[in-house]
């Protein structure tokens, strides 16, 4: 099954991985794909959406409408993370 997130708060590459990384390890996710300009995750495997979208908040990038000032900080915080651990 593939699920699409339409997020905020995803503002680089940092961001990004962050996410990918995370997501991943959701059991039963075996791809994710993120579109930067759009701000739109793809999720394909066997899991449901809560789990997805409960990762996301936690993280910091909620669905489109639901921002506030602390998932704001924590998406810079992972965004900031996700940086340091990218692999170039």
């Amino acid at each position: 099954m593939t699920y699409q997130f339409e997020v905020e708060n995803i503002k680089c590459g940092g961001c990004m991985n962050s996410i990918k990384t995370a997501l991943l390890k959701i059991e039963g996710v075996e791809k994710v794909d993120i579109i930067l300009d759009s701000e739109t995750i793809f999720v394909n495997g066997n899991v449901d959406a809560e789990s997805i979208t409960s990762k996301l908040n936690e993280l910091g990038y909620p669905e489109k409408g639901n921002n506030n000032l602390i998932r704001k900080a924590k998406s810079y915080v992972n965004c900031a993370i996700g940086k340091m651990s990218k692999e170039d």
